[in-house]
C-alpha cells in the first residue's frame, strides 16, 4: 500500500496522486505546490491522506513540494490575470497569420516556465510561425495543444438542454463511454439533435440512468409480445410504463372484440428478454446515423409528393 493525497489542477479535472512527503497534516481544501510532467504546478487537494494499492499509483510518485503560502496564492492569481492578456495577444497573432483555428484557453504553469494554448480546428494546422511570434512576445516555452469538441465544452462550460451546467464542466473528471443503446434503453428519440450535447456528441448524461433502466427493462416484455395474464387471458403488449412497471395489453375475445387492460408486471407471464448488448458508438457512427435519418427524411418527403 502507498500513502497518497489527491490533487486536482482545474475544476472537474482529473485527480492525480502525490505523496504527502514530509507533510502529515494536509487536509482537503488546501492548496499545494507539486511537480508534474509539465513543471511546477499549483493544485487543490480534493482527497485527504489515504492508502491505496501500489497498482493504482504510477511510479515514481512525486512528493508534495510544499503547502501553498499566501505568496503562492498571490502568484497563482497573477498568473490568471496574465492568462487573460495572453489570450488577447494570441487572438491577434492568429488573425495576423490567417489561421483557421479557434483559441479556447490559455494556461501558465505556476513557475511561468511554459504557456499552453488550447485550440480547436477542423484539421491539422501549421502553426510554426505562430509559435515563433508567441515565443518572441512571452520569452518562454510555448505549447499549442489541439483539443476535441468534448474538451472544448469541458473547458468553456455552458448550460445543457436540461437547464443545468454541463456535467463535464462541473463534476465529470473524465468522459464516460456513451452508446446509442443507452438512448434506446431509455426509450428516447434517436434524433441526433435531441440526444446530443452542446458539443455535438452524444450526451454524457445518457450514462446516468443506464443501469436503472436496464434493470427495470429486463423485467418487462417488449411491445408486440404475446403474454398471459393472471386471469388466464392472452394478449399482445401495446405499451409499457418502465418506471411504474405496468403493462397495457390488447386482449382479443372470442367474438373478435378487443379490450385494452392494464396489469402490473407481476400479474403477467412472458418469456424474459435478452438485455441489450452494450455497444459503443463513435463520432463517425453518429455522423452516419445523422446521414441515414437525413436520407429517410428526404425519402418520406418524396413519397408524400
Amino acid at each position: 500500500m502507498t500513502k497518497v493525497i489527491g490533487v486536482r489542477f482545474r475544476r472537474a479535472g482529473k485527480i492525480y496522486f502525490f505523496a504527502p512527503g514530509r507533510y502529515n497534516n494536509i487536509e482537503v481544501g488546501q492548496n499545494v505546490i507539486v511537480e508534474t510532467a509539465r513543471g511546477v504546478e499549483y493544485g487543490h487537494v480534493v482527497l485527504g491522506e489515504r492508502e491505496v494499492s501500489d497498482e493504482s499509483v504510477i511510479q515514481p510518485l512525486k512528493a508534495v513540494i510544499r503547502i501553498a503560502t499566501p505568496e503562492d496564492d498571490e502568484r497563482e492569481q497573477r498568473n490568471r490575470e496574465k492568462e487573460k492578456e495572453a489570450y488577447g495577444i494570441c487572438l491577434e497573432k492568429i488573425k495576423k497569420h490567417n489561421l483557421d483555428m479557434k483559441l479556447i484557453q490559455v494556461e501558465y504553469t505556476f513557475d511561468n516556465n511554459k504557456v499552453l494554448f488550447y485550440f480547436t480546428a477542423e484539421g491539422r494546422i501549421d502553426f510554426r510561425e505562430l509559435v515563433k511570434d508567441l515565443a518572441a512576445v512571452f520569452k518562454t516555452r510555448i505549447e499549442l495543444r489541439q483539443v476535441g469538441v468534448r474538451d472544448e465544452a469541458k473547458i468553456m462550460g455552458g448550460i445543457g438542454v436540461c437547464g443545468r451546467p454541463l456535467c463535464c464542466a462541473t463534476y465529470l473528471p473524465e468522459f464516460v463511454p456513451v452508446s446509442i443503446k443507452m438512448a434506446k434503453e431509455q426509450n428516447l428519440s434517436l434524433n441526433p439533435t435531441k440526444i446530443s450535447g452542446v458539443c455535438g456528441r452524444l450526451m454524457c448524461c445518457l450514462k446516468n440512468e443506464e443501469e436503472a433502466y436496464e434493470h427495470l427493462n429486463s423485467k418487462l416484455p417488449n411491445v408486440g409480445d404475446i403474454v398471459t395474464t393472471v386471469d388466464n387471458l392472452k394478449g399482445e403488449v401495446s405499451s409499457v410504463n418502465v418506471l411504474r412497471q405496468r403493462v397495457k395489453i390488447t386482449i382479443t375475445h372470442d367474438n373478435d372484440e378487443k379490450e385494452i387492460k392494464e396489469y402490473s408486471v407481476d400479474e403477467i407471464k412472458f418469456k424474459p428478454k435478452k438485455r441489450y448488448e452494450k455497444v459503443q458508438i463513435n463520432d463517425q457512427e453518429l455522423r452516419e446515423l445523422e446521414e441515414l435519418e437525413r436520407r429517410e427524411g428526404k425519402s418520406r418527403m418524396n413519397n408524400d409528393d
